[in-house]
């Protein structure tokens, strides 16, 4: 088992945001570049333009005081006036809770409840397809992954996408796009090893994925491509040691 990420700190633009974010601070985001977990409550930090204080992980060898912070061990997770939170969605939400200004959920409560679902539908079924397709080995496996992640991203669009509209829940980039979007960023290297196309899902899907990969915030919280490679190897391979790997690997799911 490797001890390390390599390259262990973000690259690219990824690596100018961080250190812009270097200085002490009461928020503090506990984070791992290279994880599309992180990468979502990175994106709702941008997005509102929360001033924050960015702290690398090595998910090898975790300090104890992280692990007082998530007994986990997992990354992300946040200290603000040092009290702990973890759980990527949690943060989204009590990033918004807690920075109420540039709300990235809507206001109506059951437009809202609905958001809930979507995100719901995006952890329990959308990104568990992506890891499951992704770690196949056996060309059927493959083939097998790949339909269903297709599926499962068309009835996530089908679903809760409204029509008409630049981003999922409407004209203002949101909670359902932010869950979504680092597994957009990561669609390049599905593409390259596993022959996947985001048009295979719809045209407007498609077209979505684009805005997002557009997006400043995640531009400014993206890696360079050759990097995520390096680290996503290991899961085309089956041979990565996270945790979300190893679940795959057993057929079950994190929650």
């Amino acid at each position: 088992m490797p001890d390390h990420i390599n390259p262990p700190h973000a690259t690219g633009a990824a690596a100018e945001t961080v250190k812009t974010h270097s200085a002490e601070h009461s928020l503090v985001f506990h984070a791992g570049w290279f994880c599309p977990f992180v990468q979502r409550v990175w994106l709702a930090l941008e997005e509102k333009g929360i001033d924050y204080q960015y702290k690398e992980v090595n998910p090898y060898k975790k300090e104890p005081h992280f692990l007082k912070i998530n007994p986990k061990g997992l990354v992300p997770a946040l200290e603000h006036d040092n009290k702990a939170l973890y759980e990527s969605l949690v943060l989204l939400e009590y990033l918004d809770d807690a920075f109420p200004e540039n709300s990235l959920r809507p206001a109506d409560p059951h437009e809202a409840g609905l958001v809930r679902l979507a995100l719901q539908q995006i952890s329990n079924i959308v990104v568990p397809a992506f890891y499951k397709y992704v770690q196949a080995q056996e060309p059927e496996a493959q083939e097998e992954g790949g339909k269903a992640f297709v599926k499962a991203l068309r009835d996530l669009h089908a679903q809760w996408f409204l029509p008409q509209s630049d981003w999922a829940r409407g004209q203002d980039f949101g909670l359902v796009d932010i869950a979504l979007a680092p597994w957009v960023v990561r669609f390049d290297l599905l593409e390259k090893h596993r022959g996947f196309s985001a048009d295979a899902v719809n045209e407007r899907f498609a077209a979505w994925a684009r805005r997002v990969l557009d997006r400043p915030s995640v531009r400014a919280t993206t890696s360079s491509p050759e990097d995520y490679e390096k680290v996503y190897l290991r899961y085309f391979e089956d041979t990565a040691e996270s945790e979300v790997a190893k679940a795959t690997r057993k057929g079950e799911w994190l929650k």
